[in-house]
């Protein structure tokens, strides 16, 4: 640990231009009251600080679980974590808003699915079943990553427990790669939501990247060369309730994985494209229609993912936004993630119909699961601040949430 803890926020100004954008005025303060907040909990006067984005999927809509690749990017929302190391071997963090989370490293026993100290659990477990350390923390957590957003505030908390454990305690040693998949594992096997990689991959690799998750339990990372500079990322919480979807989110994956079964493969990515076009009719008898439907989806999105990062690397953006309005469409007729069947309660449709008359350079589609949450907005910056002040005509000011592309994954700063 060659890093010292932390004694005045001033030093830590010169990281928020890569952390947060041009935009950081508000980060001081953030910073200083919760740096308040850790030095009265401990009575400390120093502090190590760490840093865990939230996500957008900009493209790649339910297509990793099978395989499939994405274009993600960490944004300019985190988990932001004051700590120091405990020699009692014991975990403990404060987070305003929730329960303090204890956890003994040496027996991770004793915790209860579905709750935070599960997924701190999870970590822990991980790193030292795969000969890596873990040891004891204090910690104050504050995080402006709102959960139900579809952003990943759990990921964001999972890759932050992660990046402490590997600065403290395992010289850093930890790849990108390798701390996606513990925080995976953590939500697996101790939290219990059966999550594919994407999440924790755009955290932990940040920046603006093509994530190909053909390989299982690998990740091929791809650089793209813009940062949609030019482009606010605006996401549209619909206030649609995600309550009793479990059903619905589960069966997008398990319907794709019917159809490879027929074939005698595992995941769709085992199944070549003809193959399966050719074989519809003789090898999907008695699976559903909408199963054959999201599987088409599966393979035009993949195909679109390549033509959006070729689009991004040439600054193509009328063909990156086409690419991302037929997302859009496809996850509305093929994938059919919008609503649920039957139910009169549309917010996704909804926000889509209402937002994309708001904009002329710029598109919109579904964000993440689906069927309630949010929806995307790609807009150019000079249309932005309007874009906003009309959507806000139409949603709660907490509900319509500016993002930029966060350039750094999550980090000790």
């Amino acid at each position: 640990m060659l890093k010292q803890p932390y004694e005045k926020i001033g030093d830590l100004e010169k990281f928020f231009p890569s952390l947060y954008g041009k935009d950081y005025s508000e980060q001081k303060n953030r910073y200083e009251k919760a740096f308040e907040k850790f030095k009265s909990l401990f009575g400390v006067n120093a502090a190590y600080v760490a840093s865990s984005s939230g996500r957008v999927e900009v493209i790649g809509n339910h297509t990793d679980h099978n395989g499939g690749r994405v274009i993600s990017c960490a944004i300019s929302l985190d988990s932001l974590a004051f700590f120091l190391p405990d020699e009692s071997g014991v975990i403990r963090v404060v987070s305003e808003g929730y329960k303090d989370i204890v956890v003994d490293t040496v027996n991770v026993g004793g915790y209860k699915q579905g709750t935070s100290s599960a997924l701190v659990c999870g970590v822990v477990a991980w790193l030292k079943e795969n000969g890596y350390k873990a040891g004891g923390f204090k910690a104050y957590v504050t995080s402006n990553v709102c959960g139900g957003a579809g952003i990943s505030s759990s990921a964001s908390f999972e890759v932050l427990v992660c990046e402490i454990l590997n600065f403290l305690y395992n010289d850093g040693k930890l790849t990108a790669e390798q701390k996606a998949i513990a925080s995976q594992y953590a939500e697996n096997v101790y939290f219990g939501k059966p999550c594919g990689l994407l999440d924790q991959s755009a955290i932990a690799y940040g920046g603006l990247k093509k994530l190909d998750f053909s390989e299982k339990g690998k990740i091929k990372v791809t650089e793209i060369n813009s940062t949609l500079s030019d482009y606010s990322l605006i996401l549209i919480n619909t206030g649609g309730s995600h309550a009793d979807l479990t059903d619905e989110y589960a069966a997008v994956p398990a319907e794709m994985f019917s159809v490879a079964k027929a074939f005698g493969k595992n995941r769709l990515i085992e199944l070549d494209e003809n193959e399966f076009y050719n074989g519809i009719q003789s090898r999907c008898k008695g699976l559903s229609d909408r199963a054959v439907c999201r599987s088409v989806h599966f393979y035009e999105e993949n195909a679109r993912v390549d033509r959006a990062e070729k689009a991004l690397n040439e600054d193509d953006y009328g063909e990156f936004l086409s690419c991302i309005n037929e997302s859009g469409a496809s996850s509305l007729w093929k994938l059919q993630n919008c609503f649920v069947s039957g139910s009169r309660e549309q917010p996704i449709p909804r926000a889509i119909a209402l937002t994309g008359r708001l904009f002329k350079n710029g598109a919109n589609r579904v964000h993440g699961g689906g069927f309630a949450g949010c929806i995307l907005n790609v807009v150019k910056n000079d249309e932005a601040e309007e874009f906003v002040r009309l959507a806000e005509k139409y949603y709660a000011k907490e509900n319509v949430i500016v993002l930029h592309v966060r350039s750094v994954g999550a980090i000790v700063l």
